[in-house]
């Protein structure tokens, strides 16, 4: 019991709690539903970008470009709908289109084994450029009135909304990946030794491969989102968003190294982050306090999991009980043969 009250995830939840409470008691507007449903709407993106880095940093690498590729599928949006094809035609298009550059990152990263930081670092400033150069400097709006609602309305009746049923079933998708399929016990082993699983038979570059496709297509689906909610598709959509899905994935647990952390744990996180940013918003704090406070959590985020793993490398040692002292009776146990079958008296053996 006295684990589970301290798990990372229960933490998480707590201050959730913590923040919504002291929102619906001291700031004007907070507990509306209206205010919820904008709350919800607002960390979309976000949500979808950390669902899709969340299985990455399980496996130790990282991808720093997926905001830049939902700026890039929103510019391709905007120009495929400026030359008169149907909103039904690009949203495949987009989806191909971000899972192209996911499989660009991957061939780097995979079969000229670089370093997922570097190589992301560089795609994301090239993927912002090629944004540009669709699109250019201008907007694209004027989108189908039928297909916008998806992203802004909410379903009749609640204060849920329709995009926030995209997240919830993509973050299902992923967590049953993750958490119940052989898969997913795969990220978590190459997390914890790229080496030693593929010494175990999992076939490691394939793994990444996939990782970094299907993190471009979802990405492309957060961009499809963020259009429509903002009927407007511009080069530089979601610019920065990425070190907002980066702080959401390390804060619910997932270690930066790798080989730990739940869906939980991330989607606590982000609700906190989306009630907390909420929060500041209705108290008119500035841009750049909320900046800060970003900051701050990504650097707690990483602090975390390093401070959880010297308390747990601690506990086991000062919970095991000492030894009883020896007496002459007492001899020795063979270093050698401690785990072999008992055998004969010394004395009898010589």
């Amino acid at each position: 019991m006295r684990d589970k009250l301290l798990r990372w995830e229960t933490v998480l939840l707590l201050l959730c709690v913590a923040v919504l409470v002291y929102g619906s008691t001291s700031t004007t507007g907070f507990a509306s539903g209206d205010n919820i449903s904008f709350l919800l709407l607002d960390y979309t993106e976000v949500s979808l970008l950390a669902l899709a880095l969340l299985p990455i940093v399980l496996t130790g690498e990282i991808d720093l470009s997926v905001a830049s590729v939902l700026g890039f599928c929103s510019a391709l949006t905007g120009t495929l709908w400026n030359a008169g094809m149907s909103f039904e035609t690009i949203v495949p298009l987009v989806l191909v289109a971000g899972g192209v550059l996911g499989a660009v990152n991957a061939g780097l990263i995979v079969k000229f084994g670089l370093p997922s930081l570097a190589v992301t670092i560089g795609t994301l400033g090239l993927y912002r450029g090629l944004a540009y150069v669709v699109l250019g400097d201008g907007a694209v709006t004027g989108f189908p009135e039928n297909f916008r609602p998806l992203a802004t309305d909410t379903i009749p009746g609640t204060f849920l909304p329709y995009a926030t049923v995209v997240v919830i079933v993509v973050g299902v998708i992923v967590a049953g990946v993750v958490h119940y399929t052989p898969v997913g016990r795969s990220l978590y082993a190459i997390g914890l030794g790229a080496e030693t699983a593929r010494f175990s038979g999992i076939r490691v570059d394939r793994v990444k491969c996939a990782l970094y496709i299907v993190s471009g297509v979802i990405a492309a689906v957060a961009s499809l989102v963020y259009t429509l909610r903002y009927n407007s598709a511009r080069a530089d959509n979601a610019n920065g968003l990425e070190l907002i899905a980066v702080a959401a994935v390390l804060l619910g647990g997932v270690s930066i190294f790798g080989g730990r952390g739940t869906v939980v744990g991330v989607l606590t996180a982000l609700l906190l982050m989306a009630g907390l940013r909420n929060v500041l918003f209705l108290d008119d704090v500035t841009n750049e306090i909320q900046n800060v406070i970003s900051g701050l959590l990504l650097i707690i985020s990483v602090l975390v999991p390093v401070v959880a793993n010297l308390v747990r490398r601690r506990r086991p040692a000062a919970a095991s009980p000492a030894p009883p002292p020896r007496t002459q009776s007492q001899s020795l146990p063979d270093p050698v043969g401690a785990a072999a079958a008992p055998g004969p008296p010394e004395e009898d053996q010589r």
